[in-house]
């Protein structure tokens, strides 16, 4: 079977438009032509993000065996399970969020999100963190199990091989859209985006991930999920080794740096994008740090991978932080 015959839920739409950004190139000191947005924000499921192109792949997988509930988590305010939550009410199955927070958590972003897409809720009551997380996700699949359930289980970003697969199709609509070699930067959470794109361009040394503190080990999980994502689809493994940019973490996972609220005001001001405090405003951030540094090669095109996550913005505590 080849790549394009594996079978997939149309849940992104057309190509996403790859935008060229002059004036927010100039401002972070890259000529003209330079600077590239994919927008992958503007996906056509629930908002827009990353997660669509995984899910397409997942949601069919879990329709192909026959599963009744979709079950994922992540922190309270998740894109990746908001999305989930859409995804399944699509293709007529439940969905269950195991969310990283308290019952009393403040319904608001991506929360309200939730509610409106029917999301089942599981609080698991610890902050968020990856093992405990997906250990309480397969722990929720075995307590479907019990109620008679078909559970399909999704792991922290929808990062799996197969749901890898969704940006290995998408690196071949960024090249086509390109058309030549280009740098990319993309924010590195649980690290399947960068797999997908490292297995789609066919090199590693071409997409340079931004660790967002989400989960540890990054560079060990795209090395193995870019490798099995190939192997999927029948493609060479990439070469060389992938790239993770770390000094835009800050404090932790969900805590926003000086450089990040930089880089939200530069996106918004000059190219009218908005980013959000947790996962896109670092890694353009990264990029901002590069291009000031010198650090890219002279007249290739660099390209910013648009993941989403406006709702996540819109929630009391980062209101506070950006009107300070």
């Amino acid at each position: 079977m080849s790549f394009d015959s594996l079978p997939r839920v149309d849940l992104v739409g057309p190509r996403t438009p790859l935008q060229c950004c002059d004036e927010l190139g100039r401002a972070i000191g890259l000529e003209k032509g330079r600077l590239w947005v994919k927008r992958d924000d503007l996906t056509l499921l629930a908002g827009g993000g990353n997660k669509a192109r995984k899910l397409e792949y997942l949601c069919a997988d879990a329709l192909a065996a026959d599963a009744t509930v979709l079950v994922t988590g992540g922190a309270a305010q998740s894109n990746h399970v908001r999305m989930t939550a859409a995804a399944a009410s699509m293709i007529g199955l439940r969905a269950v969020g195991v969310l990283g927070g308290d019952v009393d958590h403040p319904v608001e972003g991506n929360v309200t999100l939730d509610h409106l897409f029917g999301l089942e809720f599981v609080w698991a009551r610890n902050e968020y963190a990856s093992l405990q997380l997906n250990e309480a996700i397969e722990a929720e699949c075995v307590r479907q199990l019990d109620q008679g359930e078909r559970p399909y289980p999704i792991p922290l970003g929808g990062s799996t091989a197969v749901g890898v697969l969704g940006y290995l199709r998408a690196a071949g609509e960024l090249l086509e859209q390109i058309d030549g070699r280009a740098t990319l930067y993309v924010a590195d959470g649980t690290g399947g985006t960068h797999a997908g794109l490292a297995a789609g361009v066919g090199d590693h040394d071409l997409v340079r991930g931004v660790d967002v503190g989400a989960v540890p080990d990054v560079l060990d999980v795209v090395t193995r999920l870019a490798a099995q994502a190939s192997l999927l689809a029948g493609r060479p493994v990439p070469h060389g080794e992938p790239t993770l940019i770390t000094d835009q973490v800050g404090e932790g996972y969900g805590r926003p740096t000086q450089a990040t609220r930089e880089a939200l005001g530069l996106a918004a001001r000059h190219a009218g994008l908005i980013l959000d405090p947790v996962y896109t405003g670092k890694a353009f951030a990264g990029l901002v740090a590069d291009a000031r540094a010198g650090r890219l090669d002279s007249g290739e095109p660099v390209v910013f991978i648009h993941t989403g996550g406006m709702p996540g913005l819109l929630v009391q505590r980062f209101g506070t932080w950006m009107s300070a």
